[in-house]
């Protein structure tokens, strides 16, 4: 079954002491094993955004789509196998060469991983440059990737004035709170005194009218 190790001596004397992952494969009819579906033969699964063998072309589409199981049976005319351990043999076109990559790292720490280079080394220096095909009569060319996450003294300029703004707008905060607790104090004091003076008022005009009663 798929994503399982297995010798692949049976493929012949040259392939002695290799070790193969099996990663998919199809069938007659050109239907695609599919990992977790446990069964050898073919089944009808409703697939959506995210699952393998399937490619939604609208947001949300779900159809139903013919798949193979993820165990090996005899129906299948293409079996596709990872090289996980070389044995004592190369294999003509496929491990007697090397195949350079293509694009190098990318991310600033990478390339220092990549070259054993220490904080204070400039990255941009060890950049991997890919050169491009060379035009008659035109100079040769090479394309660099763009380093991510490069740590420069202009982010870290950026970086202070951000800090610098959160700082300034921290304390905005905290002057506009103090501000707005001494207003609410402020005018509760005022409440507070006007309803005093109402009472106080009342209790006048009540005991006058008790002394004009007692008369």
């Amino acid at each position: 079954r798929m994503a399982k190790e297995v010798d692949a001596e049976c493929l012949g004397d040259e392939w002695k002491g290799f070790v193969v992952r099996i990663s998919g494969g199809n069938d007659k009819q050109g239907f695609p094993m599919k990992q977790g579906v446990m069964t050898n033969g073919r089944v009808r699964l409703l697939l959506g955004k995210g699952h393998s063998c399937y490619r939604p072309r609208r947001t949300g589409e779900r159809k139903r789509r013919s798949v193979r199981g993820c165990i090996v049976d005899a129906q299948l005319s293409v079996l596709n196998l990872v090289i996980i351990k070389k044995g004592e043999q190369e294999i003509p076109g496929l491990t007697d060469r090397v195949v350079p990559r293509r694009l190098g790292p990318k991310r600033a720490n990478k390339i220092r991983k990549l070259f054993n280079l220490s904080k204070e080394d400039d990255v941009r220096q060890f950049v991997i440059r890919r050169p491009l095909p060379v035009k008659e009569g035109k100079k040769p060319k090479s394309k660099a990737p763009k380093i991510q996450r490069l740590v420069t003294p202009q982010r870290l300029q950026r970086r202070r004035r951000l800090m610098a703004e959160k700082r300034k707008r921290v304390q905005k905060n905290r002057e506009d709170s103090a501000e707005y607790h001494k207003l609410l104090a402020k005018r509760a004091k005022e409440s507070r005194e006007k309803r005093q003076e109402l009472l106080a008022k009342r209790r006048r005009q009540s005991s006058i009218r008790e002394s004009k009663s007692e008369k």
